[in-house]
């Protein structure tokens, strides 16, 4: 048994182990429970349902790696759909051209970048706590939105953008590819990278890593740039699936994403996991929401579980940490 665990851990790496357990019980249980579930037309579903969260998921993940948080991200990309909405009605609406869409998504990247870094630049130079400056952030963001669109949504955009939403590639989901693109990204930028080395060392120790010569204010404002920069490419994602944009289009996604990096392996104090993990918890999470739905379940019952989930797994983490103490 430990020659075989030690084999997984080496070819998958030890946090794998829950993410994966996870998956194989939702798909034995929902597959007894409803005849429906092991079909195309379900994971079909979520392959479409799954990119904005994972995006969003991504963006909140640097934050928690450096012991951080940011409760900003739904609103930042509410914000950057709205940047890029804008900028398609002034252009012509659903008359504008692809250079609007360009220049849109540019200025929505940039937007989302603008929010990461006024809250680095709060959080490294004041050392006020994270889920402080994110959170007033997130009120901001909120009632700017709210302010400019008069609690209002924006729709009505070229016909070119819905395949960003709703198409294929090879019968792969459009933003299905937009997804794994940034999984690879995010993983390459954490595991080869001299800022991924950096988020980890200021996430296991911020004093250790600033006498190791890590500079970690510019590290900082860095990673929560990023994460804006994610937030917004959810942002968009989002515009172009739902053909519309509204301040708080998401915002129960929040709690979904702190779960899914949770589940995933992440350290909440930071300092620990892998982004390959944290996509595996992803799609535990989407097929538990589908299963549930077929079942009859509302989403009011859906977001109940993964609350309650989210508790399970952190008892079940403490007492995995506790048993091990005792083993050892």
């Amino acid at each position: 048994m430990n020659a075989l665990a030690a084999r997984f851990n080496a070819i998958f790496g030890a946090d794998m182990a829950g993410p994966l357990a996870a998956l194989a019980v939702v798909v034995v249980v929902f597959g007894f429970a409803s005849p429906h579930f092991l079909t195309g037309a379900t994971f079909g579903s979520v392959a479409f349902q799954l990119p904005e969260l994972g995006v969003l998921t991504l963006a909140m993940l640097m934050p928690i790696l450096t012991g951080g948080l940011n409760l900003a991200i739904t609103f930042t990309a509410n914000i950057a759909g709205l940047t890029l909405a804008w900028t398609l009605q002034a252009n012509g609406g659903i008359d504008a051209g692809p250079g609007a869409f360009l220049l849109g998504s540019a200025l929505a990247l940039a937007v989302g970048a603008a929010s990461g870094l006024v809250m680095g630049l709060v959080i490294a130079f004041t050392r006020a706590h994270p889920i402080l400056v994110s959170l007033s952030m997130m009120i901001f963001l909120r009632g700017l939105g709210e302010f400019l669109t008069r609690g209002g949504d924006i729709s009505g955009f070229p016909a070119f953008i819905a395949p960003i939403g709703h198409g294929s590639i090879l019968g792969i989901p459009v933003p299905l590819l937009i997804l794994i693109a940034c999984v690879i990204a995010s993983h390459i930028l954490l595991s080869r990278s001299r800022l991924g080395f950096s988020t980890y060392m200021i996430g296991s120790n911020i004093e250790s890593a600033r006498y190791s010569g890590i500079n970690t204010r510019k590290v900082l404002v860095l990673v929560y740039m990023l994460s804006g920069v994610m937030a917004a490419v959810a942002g968009i994602i989002m515009l172009a699936r739902f053909n519309s944009v509204r301040v708080g289009h998401g915002e129960s996604y929040l709690l979904i994403t702190v779960l899914a990096c949770f589940l995933g392996g992440i350290n909440p104090f930071g300092g620990f996991g892998r982004v390959l993990p944290v996509f595996v918890a992803l799609i535990v999470l989407q097929l538990l929401s589908s299963g549930l739905n077929l079942l009859g379940a509302n989403q009011h019952l859906t977001t109940a579980v993964w609350g309650i989930l989210l508790i399970v797994v952190m008892v079940l983490r403490w007492l995995s940490a506790k048993i091990i103490r005792i083993v050892k």
